[in-house]
C-alpha cells in the first residue's frame, strides 16, 4: 500500500472556504481519476500559528505505478486548479509512503 500525502498550510481567513473546497470539489477529482482507493482528510494538530493551520490531505493506492501515473497525467488540472484558488494562501508539501506492516 502507498499513501501519497499532501500537506497543505492553509490562511486561517480561508480555512473553512478551503475545507469545504476539498471535500466538495479536490478529493471527488483525485478519487474520480481511480488512482486511488480511499482518501482522508485531517487537521495537523501540533502545528501553533497564528495566521495558518496545517491540513493532511491522504490518499492510498495499492501500487506506486497508480502515485505516478495520477502525478503525470493530472498535475496540469487538478493540482493546478487548487493553485489557481488559493493562490497565495497556501504552501504544499508532498510526500509518497510505503506501507511495512
Amino acid at each position: 500500500m502507498f499513501l501519497y500525502n499532501v500537506t497543505v498550510g492553509v490562511d486561517k481567513a480561508i480555512e473553512q472556504e478551503w475545507i469545504a473546497w476539498v471535500k466538495e470539489t479536490y478529493i471527488p477529482a483525485v478519487l474520480e481519476t481511480q488512482h486511488f482507493s480511499n482518501a482522508k482528510l485531517y487537521r495537523v494538530v501540533t502545528h501553533d500559528d497564528e495566521h495558518s493551520v496545517s491540513y493532511s490531505l491522504q490518499f492510498f493506492a495499492n501500487q506506486i505505478e497508480s502515485v505516478v501515473k495520477y502525478l503525470d497525467e493530472h498535475t496540469g488540472t487538478i493540482i493546478e486548479s487548487h493553485r489557481i484558488r488559493f493562490k497565495d494562501r497556501h504552501v504544499v508539501f508532498n510526500t509518497l509512503l510505503e506501507e511495512v506492516i
